[in-house]
């Protein structure tokens, strides 16, 4: 007790204690009202300090240097040694001295070693609000102290510690102010003092191995593992006979966190275990269950178990991994968020959906299952977003039987078999996910499904991309498809699938292949750059292909074969390494209102008894025919604009026939219409005009019936027939040609000088024996009259050359043309067309 000096000069007094009018401002202590009954003492005059009795000065010459020592002069260190034997309600009353104490008695290593002491974990472990925990590195906290601000948040608490209860109760002195701390040796124990309301339900489980507890959940609780370093690793909670963990209604907010929960029977494989689990979560009620390990030794039913209505917990950084059953099963109406998980290595499904089950499942890392990543199935349904789906033996993704999730900007990659697999009435919308390097195809579906699949990137498969078959539907929609070992898309076995707005582009094989009476409408796709055919359409498949752009394929544009049919209008068609399109044995598609251009080796190319109906197509610009027809086939031509072609237009060969018929052929190079080698097609009422060559050459023991044509205004001519060549003619119109040809001749020029080796007038051809020539070459009239006056020549026949004589390819040099060319071959066809190789691909 400190003595104030009386009479005359005590004011003065150099040992005189500086009084302060207001006290230092008080520190928080651990909560609010935990403090109340040890510290009235230090709270009872908070405010104005009241003056103390005045007392002999000789007893505060003694005292008063010693409590200006202990306040400001005693090193700081000492002081800390001191508060290092205090505990926290002790701390935080020595922080309300002054304010040197205050600063001292809130230094954070003070704070950790009773912190460690108490709760054991190595990094403070926040709970800012119910339901929410997290670690923290204390050195990138914003807080100076967070070791005791964490205290503050977790104090009030039971503790299961098996061992400590008796030490703690037994030394009263030692624990002094830790009242409002429990501690039990068992988590059932803990339990029942939370329905005897002897604490408000937090409940810390520290580190040891917690077997076959009777842990049945019907309040709201919160039980959280507390050791050091990983925590879930250090506190784990078993069960061996019945479900481990069990939350039943009234658990509507309960947290279990942090520790490791497992279900491991002696018999792994007993059919009684079916209900058991390590997590089971039943009707109404909705708990969180946070940064958890969860496993299952059980070889039937599951690890996480959640069904009933009004079953919707919180389920997030939880490891659901090495179970032997399936992982976490949402089932009869469950609902639930699951986020952040890991999920990977379990013996059947990673994630099951059953039975109108509707999951929010977020961000979860399913990988490496021995089964399918995620089932849904019965009516399943649930959302699914931002998961990694991976290296899963079967499936990433399964839907069956009216199943109908959502699955959003997923990854779904490295499958060992499929991507996403939908069958037998499946359903389902996949909208923005990644699906690649899969072994079989990235979306397969089968079995009158009907998913949506929309704005995906498909690619990298080591077989296709879109694989429809068996009856499969389905909405397939502005996806990005590339790069796939086989067709980008593939429909087949009566499937008939919605195809629009993709980009399917350099596959390692074709676009898209609709084969065995494959049907669909694809539209308004871009197919392009792929190493096979952009379409293919075989086997009795019927597709309508509507408003595509198919281009700069390294073969086909769209390739009908093997009675291929279907309806090809209103695309873009064009820059293909071979045809445009392509139609053969017996396909006989509807082709109409397109635009096919750039091909290099033709528009459209019909061929080995090919059909097909061609109406109102615009054909143009292609390196060689615009459209060939050859070996037997009959298409029908209607109505097309053929122009400006780098060859002919039209050329027949090889015993084509087919109904030319009210087309427009203009401004090709060769001839608009070639008819050669047995073809016999019949032409009516077509306008071949502009041509750089003839309106109509028939060579090669061709016939034709022409009927009600106009032919005008093409260069060489208007129509040419070879010798031996008979023609059925009624009412053609041949006017206003330009007769290059007979001009030329008439003038005595070489008819080289018109032609150059590019393309073949139709006249009399000779061969001159004094010359030597072959069978293969040819020299025109004129050159026979000036060039080779006096040989032994002979006339071969009225038909389609280039004059050699002219060319310079002759041992003697033409008198009549210029510069000679190193060509040496006449050519009495247009060049052959190359057909498609694609089948020896399949």
């Amino acid at each position: 007790m400190v003595a104030e000096e009386s009479g005359p000069g005590a004011q003065n007094s150099p040992y005189q204690l500086r009084r302060k009018t207001l006290l230092p401002k008080r520190t928080a202590c651990p909560t609010k009202n935990s403090m109340e009954g040890a510290s009235t003492s230090t709270t009872e005059n908070f405010g104005h300090r009241a003056k103390r009795a005045r007392v002999s000065g000789k007893s505060q010459d003694l005292s008063a240097p010693a409590e200006q020592y202990l306040q400001e002069k005693l090193p700081d260190e000492v002081v800390l040694k001191i508060f290092s034997y205090l505990l926290e309600q002790d701390l935080c009353r020595a922080a309300c001295v002054c304010k040197r104490f205050s600063e001292l008695a809130n230094d954070p290593i003070l704070w950790k070693r009773l912190y460690m002491e108490v709760f054991e974990y190595t990094r403070p472990m926040m709970h800012p609000e119910p339901g929410k925990f997290y670690q923290i590195n204390p050195e990138e906290y914003e807080h100076p102290n967070p070791w005791k601000e964490s205290f503050q948040q977790l104090y009030k608490g039971a503790h299961v510690k098996p061992g400590f209860a008796e030490h703690f109760y037994s030394n009263p002195a030692r624990y002094k102010g830790r009242e409002n701390m429990l501690y039990y040796d068992t988590i059932e124990d803990a339990l029942g003092g939370v329905q005897e309301a002897h604490f408000d339900g937090l409940i810390f489980v520290h580190s040891g191995i917690y077997t076959d507890e009777w842990i049945y959940i019907e309040s709201p609780i919160t039980m959280i593992g507390a050791a050091p370093g990983k925590v879930a690793d250090k506190v784990i909670i078993e069960n061996t006979r019945d479900s481990t963990f069990v939350f039943m209604e009234g658990s509507e907010d309960a947290y279990v966190g942090y520790m490791t929960i497992r279900f491991n029977p002696d018999d792994k494989s007993a059919q009684h275990h079916n209900a058991h689990h390590c997590l089971e979560i039943t009707v109404n009620c909705s708990p969180i269950i946070d940064h958890c390990i969860i496993r299952s030794t059980c070889t039937v039913g599951s690890a996480v178990c959640v069904s009933g209505q009004g079953a919707c917990p919180t389920i997030k950084h939880c490891n659901i991994s090495d179970c032997e059953n399936v992982g976490l099963y949402i089932t009869d109406h469950a609902q639930g968020i699951y986020e952040d998980n890991e999920i990977s290595n379990n013996a059947l499904a990673g994630i099951w959906v059953k039975n109108h089950g509707n999951p929010i499942i977020r961000r979860n890392h399913i990988h490496h299952g021995r089964d399918v990543g995620v089932f849904t199935f019965d009516h399943g349904m649930g959302y699914f977003e931002s998961c990694n789906i991976h290296r899963n033996r079967i499936a990433g993704f399964e839907v069956k039987a009216y199943a109908n999730p959502t699955v959003v900007r997923c990854e779904i990659h490295h499958g060992q078999t499929g991507g996403i697999y939908v069958h037998e009435k499946g359903r389902g919308q996949f909208i923005e996910n990644k699906i690649y390097a899969n072994n079989f195809a990235g979306v397969w579906i089968t079995s009158n499904s009907d998913p949506t699949i929309r704005g995906n990137s498909i690619f990298n498969g080591n077989q296709g991309g879109v694989y429809i078959f068996g009856d499969g539907r389905g909405l397939i929609e502005g996806n990005d498809i590339y790069g796939n070992a086989l067709a980008g898309i593939q429909i087949r076995t009566n499937s008939c699938p919605i195809v629009r707005h993709n980009k399917i582009h350099d596959g390692q094989h074709g676009g898209i292949y609709v084969h065995e009476k494959g049907q669909g409408v694809i539209e308004e796709n871009e197919v392009y750059s792929n190493t096979l055919a952009g379409v293919w359409v075989t086997t009795g498949s019927t597709p309508v292909l509507r408003r595509n752009r198919i281009h700069s394929g390294k073969q086909v544009g769209v390739y009908f074969y093997d009675n291929g049919h279907g309806v090809l209008e209103d695309n873009d068609i064009y820059n293909h390494m071979y045809s445009g399109v392509q139609i053969r044995t017996g396909s006989n598609p509807k082709i109409r209102r397109n635009k096919i251009w750039g091909g290099q080796n033709g528009g459209i190319l019909v061929y080995n008894s090919g059909l097909g109906c061609i109406e109102d197509n615009e054909i143009f610009d292609n390196a060689m025919a615009g459209v060939w027809i050859k070996t037997d086939s009959n298409p029908t031509l209607r109505r097309n604009k053929i122009h400006d072609g780098r060859d002919g237009g039209i050329c027949i060969f090889n015993g084509g026939r087919g109904l030319l018929e009210e087309n427009d052929i203009f401004r090709n190079a060769q001839a608009g219409v070639l008819i050669s080698t047995n073809s016999h097609p019949v032409l009516r009422k077509n306008r071949i005009f502009d041509g750089f060559a003839a309106g109509i050459e028939i060579t090669n023991h061709a016939t034709a019936t022409l009927e009600g044509n106009q032919i005008f205004n093409n260069r060489f001519g208007g129509l040419f027939l070879a010798s031996g060549v008979n023609v059925t003619m009624k009412d053609n119109k041949i006017m206003n040609n330009q007769d290059a040809i007979e001009k030329a001749v008439s003038r005595g020029q070489c008819l080289y000088k018109i032609s150059s080796y590019t393309s073949y007038p139709m006249h009399d051809f000779y061969r001159c024996h004094t010359c030597n020539t072959t069978d293969r070459n040819a020299i025109c009239v004129n050159c026979i009259k000036k060039c080779h006056q006096g040989h032994d020549v002979e006339f071969i026949r009225h038909d389609r050359f280039f004059c050699d004589c002219g060319a310079g390819t002759l041992s003697n040099p033409c008198t009549l043309a210029g510069e000679p060319t190193h060509d040496t071959d006449t050519l009495y066809d247009s060049a052959p067309p190359i057909e498609s190789n694609t089948l020896q691909h399949n």
